[in-house]
């Protein structure tokens, strides 16, 4: 007996359920408008030098040449040779270089830096953060530089909210998500200055973290084990909708500061009616809270059509279902369990080489989206469409090939994407866009698959912690992924090589990881050395080594707790 038994005496997935999981799944849609964001309100317009004021084109209309050919007289090409340079211009006008059959050697043209500024194109956005503040050339860093301080935001909300959630629950911490990201997220579209645009961007990634974190766990704490898989990849789809939504609201607007306002407005008709959330039964059972957690259960039958439950379901009943969670959760694991035993540490090393991985090369394919020379509106619907087929795929491998299988071979071949796409010429529009566009499918691949095959790995008693843990290196590799393109500045092929070179490393890693498909589940860390250690046996209890903590037994407690982490996983995407 347990939660599930309980779950099922108040109605299954019946009504509640229902309005549950789509309130808490439609803020999932301006989850991925804040995650990738930054490609469209710190988008890098077409820009060239200003020119000098006693030169303006204005001044210079009597010249019978178009805007574009006069330019040339003040900007020298790049080194491509196909348009302006946008980072140096003439020391003095080149009037001689308007002629036809103008032969001057233009490398022994005396240039400058752009004194009085930048003058940037509006045809692809009318204003964003750098044109607005001016980062581009030497500033150029600074754009990159919001991404990472965003997802640094994440990171630490995922520290922070993650310990808050546990201590005062699930839907209180995720109200407060709502609100704050509601608040900064529209005071950022009133920062006067760079600074404070990244202050605001860092909360907004704290407040982004609590929402996911928090409704993924009030999501899932409500649903029946056997419809919980179901659940988890048909909301994990709000997410893909979401990167389509934001590619018309960018399109539509132009300006970061509408979109800014745009995407983070409705966080307050979530905030609104959050409250109508019941908060987790099982959390509040575990943290001496039986009464409110009978009072939920109470609400929940009544909305699910079974009102007579309420007569029968008391708190003795409520505690003979749950008695084995009870005795479970006095247990004292700690993420140094995570690596104290051989086999434990073995698959702590090989996840967090792949969590980095993954979520390091997604982020920095998804998070450059100008540089294929397609519209970046049509190339982030098109990379948010590719989940579709991506997330089926994988599914379809974890069935027949085994999580290991599914694993190494989505991050291989995201790395052979990455590296061939070295090698198309700018020029191939098409073929880049399809490459990307496969590199992109295939981390995604790899994320479905790293949810779930981390749950099945890590042990019922420490299997929580042990998804910490291993997303943590997955929100590290967020942030430095878009630091890495910055290095395009030395060689344009750099970033590719370094995104490739650390999904090969992490396919490597993902061979060396235990199968689990069609294996039993484990429930302690003891299981886990008896089961995957293989060459490395954990030491026998008399060597001085115990596998238990605390002397809590718990076996029975979990066979149905992964069953509920696989529909988890689904939705991070």
């Amino acid at each position: 007996m347990g939660f599930g038994e309980l779950l099922e005496e108040v109605g299954g997935f019946g009504r509640y359920q229902w309005l549950h999981v789509a309130l808490i799944s439609i803020p999932g849609l301006m989850m991925a408008s804040q995650n990738l964001l930054n490609n469209f309100v710190s988008g890098i317009p077409a820009h060239h030098c200003s020119l000098p004021a006693n030169h303006s084109l204005y001044n210079l209309s009597h010249y019978q040449v178009d805007e574009k050919q006069l330019l040339k007289a003040f900007i020298p090409l790049d080194s491509s040779g196909t348009r302006l340079d946008r980072c140096r211009r003439y020391v003095e006008p080149q009037w001689q270089l308007l002629a036809a059959n103008s032969s001057a050697n233009v490398s022994q043209i005396q240039t400058e830096a752009c004194l009085d500024g930048w003058t940037f194109d509006k045809s692809e956005f009318l204003a964003t953060t750098v044109s607005e503040w001016d980062l581009v050339c030497s500033l150029r860093p600074l754009k990159q530089m919001i991404q990472t301080i965003y997802m640094g935001g994440v990171l630490a909300g995922a520290i922070i909210y993650g310990g808050l959630s546990d201590r005062f629950g699930r839907r209180s911490v995720l109200i407060w998500s709502y609100l704050q990201l509601g608040i900064v997220g529209c005071s950022s579209a009133l920062s006067p200055s760079y600074t404070a645009y990244c202050v605001f961007r860092f909360l907004s990634g704290m407040a982004v973290s609590g929402i996911i974190l928090n409704g993924v766990s009030l999501k899932v704490e409500w649903i029946p084990t056997k419809e919980r898989t179901l659940v988890g990849t048909l909301t994990s789809f709000f997410f893909t909708f979401g990167q389509m939504v934001l590619a018309g609201l960018a399109y539509w607007l132009r300006d970061w500061r509408k979109l800014q306002v745009v995407v983070c407005a409705p966080m307050f008709l979530f905030f609104s009616y959050s409250w109508w959330y019941a908060e987790s039964a099982r959390w509040l059972v575990l943290n001496r809270r039986s009464e409110d957690a009978l009072k939920s259960l109470h609400r929940v039958a009544r909305i699910n059509g079974k009102p007579e439950i309420s007569n029968k379901l008391t708190l003795e009943v409520l505690h003979s279902h749950m008695n084995k969670e009870i005795e479970a959760s006095r247990s004292t694991l700690t993420a140094y369990d995570l690596l104290r035993t051989r086999g434990m540490r073995r698959i702590s090393i090989c996840l967090v080489a792949v969590w980095f991985s993954t979520s390091f090369a997604y982020y920095g394919l998804a998070m450059d989206l100008q540089k294929f020379g397609v519209s970046i509106y049509q190339m982030q619907i098109i990379f948010g469409a590719v989940d579709f087929p991506a997330k089926f795929l994988a599914l379809g491998m974890l069935s027949y090939l085994g999580r290991r299988v599914t694993q190494a071979t989505c991050l291989f071949l995201s790395a052979l994407v990455i590296f061939a796409n070295i090698f198309i010429p700018t020029d191939m529009q098409t073929a880049r866009t399809v490459m990307a566009c496969l590199g992109k499918g295939f981390t995604s691949a790899s994320f479905t698959t790293v949810y779930l095959y981390t749950g099945e790995l890590y042990p019922t008693v420490i299997r929580q912690t042990g998804m910490g843990f291993v997303s943590t290196m997955a929100r590290v590799g967020s942030m430095a992924a878009p630091a890495v393109l910055i290095l395009d500045e030395v060689l344009p092929a750099l970033p590719s090589v370094v995104y490739g070179g650390a999904a090969v490393l992490a396919s490597g890693f993902a061979c060396f990881l235990p199968e689990t498909l069609d294996v039993e589940l484990p429930d302690t860390i003891e299981d886990v050395e008896e089961k995957w250690s293989e060459l490395c046996p954990a030491p026998k209890p008399e060597e001085g080594v115990s596998l238990k903590e605390g002397g809590v037994s718990t076996e029975g407690v979990a066979l149905k707790e992964l069953k509920e982490e696989e529909g988890i996983g689904l939705n991070a995407l």
